[in-house]
């Protein structure tokens, strides 16, 4: 095996975790794989005869591109007002296949990853890497040419924004699943208060705009006004395909064979507790739905 199949097989070794990194900090699947071709552009120029750890290596450009590109979209002030919601990561509810167990693999909570949107770069960085790879802060202060005392203040300024922000949804998905196939049946029913005793009273709904339309980041807080809401979108007469997403539960909506809203729920003690909705035609277009769509339609 000459050097270049090595370093080919090293990236593959190693291709999920940068994987994981890059969508963990940019929320962004087309991004994540623009920041992997980045990557391996520069190993395969790179002289590596000098490295002695080269995952560690591997990790740290990862690390140092994903922050160049978070500090230029920051630059080019492209993100909408508001809170943004993640592309989610979507399998089905019964798939167990490879392909799903990598999907999810990637993928971390819906609402967690809508707060880490929140934080600056150098933030997103130290916490990320720290807190969900366990990256020495001597290699983040490295990537963000601080000290390692910085890196680990970033990280717990991040950490203490996530844990006072973030909602973390039950363990048992099939109890959180329940929850989410009783809201959309009073939905469809249009059962108001069976809707609002669902819902928890301070629940957040976020989305990035109206089914086939994009806008300004929506926000909605407070039961009754997302039971409202609710009950409009079941009126629409949309279809409903039943979905995991983020490794919780969640649905695609379609209309006209058309993916037009993808939703993810977070449940905590029997209670929805948190919506997060992308709805935006040109990010619904990037994401590969046939796995949700097709399939199901077919099998229905």
């Amino acid at each position: 095996m000459d050097q270049s199949e090595w370093l080919v097989a090293r990236f593959q070794e190693r291709e999920g975790l940068m994987r994981s990194i890059a969508y963990r900090m940019l929320g962004s699947i087309s991004e994540t794989d623009d920041a992997l071709q980045e990557v391996w552009f520069r190993l395969s120029r790179a002289d590596v005869d000098g490295v002695e750890n080269l995952d560690a290596w591997l990790t740290t450009v990862v690390g140092r591109v994903c922050l160049n590109m978070l500090r230029s979209r920051a630059r080019r002030r492209e993100q909408p007002f508001g809170v943004r919601v993640p592309d989610p990561i979507i399998t089905r509810q019964d798939d167990h296949g490879p392909q799903a167990e990598v999907l999810l693999a990637e993928s971390v909570g819906l609402a967690l990853m809508v707060v880490v949107e929140t934080l600056p770069p150098p933030e997103r960085l130290a916490y990320v890497l720290h807190d969900m790879f366990g990256v020495p802060f001597k290699e983040i202060g490295t990537m963000l040419e601080r000290s390692p005392a910085a890196a680990r203040q970033l990280a717990s300024r991040a950490r203490r924004r996530v844990q006072g922000e973030a909602n973390i949804p039950d363990s048992d998905l099939t109890v959180q699943q329940e929850v989410v196939n009783a809201f959309f049946a009073a939905a469809r029913e249009g059962d108001f208060h069976r809707l609002v005793a669902l819902l928890d009273p301070d629940i957040t709904l976020i989305s990035d705009g109206t089914p086939g339309r994009a806008s300004a980041q929506i926000t909605v807080h407070g039961a009754e006004r997302v039971a409202r809401a609710s009950l409009s979108g079941a009126r629409s007469g949309r279809e409903l395909y039943p979905a995991v997403v983020n490794g919780g539960p969640g649905a695609v909506i379609v209309q006209d064979g058309f993916p037009v809203t993808i939703m993810g729920f977070t449940v905590l003690a029997g209670q929805i507790v948190e919506i997060d909705a992308v709805s935006d035609p040109a990010r619904i277009a990037r994401l590969d739905l046939d796995h949700i769509v097709s399939r199901t339609r077919h099998e229905g």
